[in-house]
């Protein structure tokens, strides 16, 4: 039996168990990862008999209304179990599509249903020796990766400890967000990751100058790209292109990288020239079709989607 628990009534020891035992494992679905993404309250989960299977549910409301959609930063979540079971994860997805508005609803690449659901890409480097790694590069991501030899003499990368510099870069060089307010709201996620050790911050330096940073998340498994941020006027540098390499010359042998994925082409593209292994997941939505383009655009645009 599947039941519905609220953020209060949750015992998290059993949850955070349940997923960090579960063949699908991922650290989006981690109690402190969705407090520090959604927010304490902002979420409950679905629980199959004695925490044996969950589900996380974050929600937003808004209108008076309560409705599912994953908070910034947070790709797949899903059900959580030892053996994937596709009739169990049917029967979350039903619970799910009869007792929830979903705007939008991300499940893990491990997951299966029996319904067909929308997929969208992810891409990984599993755990692997670096040089077996770097060998499957495309010829274009290792000509970027040397450096013309001024910017190699005057060039550094290095992880980046200055919480205010962090902000100052990732406010003067975020790209894709709609408002002000949703910088803000990414800033303060990646800062409270940061605070607890989760979130490493990787920084391109030429001339002492910052120019690139990426925010990497940490855990026990895995390590995850959770922001890219250029300096447009440095772009030709490469320097994204030398952090993303360093991190993965870093961690490969001990944890599998993960791109987080990308629908924007140009992005994609750029995830393709380290060749990693493509991982797609499914998600659901069931808002109402009588809908109109617009009013879903205006609902999404209060939410944060």
């Amino acid at each position: 039996m599947i039941q519905k628990i609220p953020y209060l009534s949750i015992d998290f020891q059993e949850y955070n168990r349940c997923v960090q035992h579960s063949c699908q494992k991922k650290y989006s679905a981690t109690s402190e990862f969705l407090d520090a993404c959604a927010g304490k309250k902002q979420w409950e989960i679905l629980v199959y008999g004695n925490y044996e299977a969950v589900m996380p549910i974050p929600f937003r409301k808004k209108m008076g209304l309560k409705w599912v959609v994953h908070p910034k930063l947070c790709q797949q979540l899903g059900v959580f179990s030892t053996q994937d079971d596709q009739k169990l994860n049917q029967a979350f997805l039903d619970f799910l599509n009869k007792n929830y508005r979903v705007l939008y609803y991300g499940f893990n690449e491990f997951n299966q249903f029996e319904q067909p659901l929308s997929r969208r890409k992810n891409y990984i480097i599993p755990k692997q020796n670096y040089q077996d790694a770097f060998k499957q590069y495309s010829p274009k991501r290792k000509r970027k990766l040397r450096l013309d030899e001024e910017v190699a003499q005057n060039s550094e990368k290095r992880s980046v400890q200055d919480v205010a510099l962090i902000e100052d870069f990732i406010r003067k060089n975020s790209k894709g967000a709609h408002h002000p307010k949703d910088v803000e709201e990414f800033i303060s996620i990646y800062i409270s990751l940061f605070q607890k050790k989760k979130l490493i911050f990787y920084g391109f330096f030429y001339h002492e100058k910052l120019v690139n940073l990426l925010a990497i998340h940490l855990s026990e498994d895995s390590v995850a790209l959770l922001g890219t941020f250029n300096e447009k006027e440095y772009i030709k540098l490469n320097g994204s292109s030398v952090l993303v390499d360093t991190v993965i010359r870093d961690f490969v042998q001990e944890k599998d990288f993960d791109f987080e994925g990308s629908e924007v082409p140009s992005i994609e593209e750029f995830f393709r020239g380290y060749r990693p292994d493509l991982r797609p997941y499914t998600y659901f939505e069931n808002y109402s079709k009588r809908w109109s383009a617009k009013s879903l655009r205006l609902l999404k645009k209060m939410i944060g989607r």
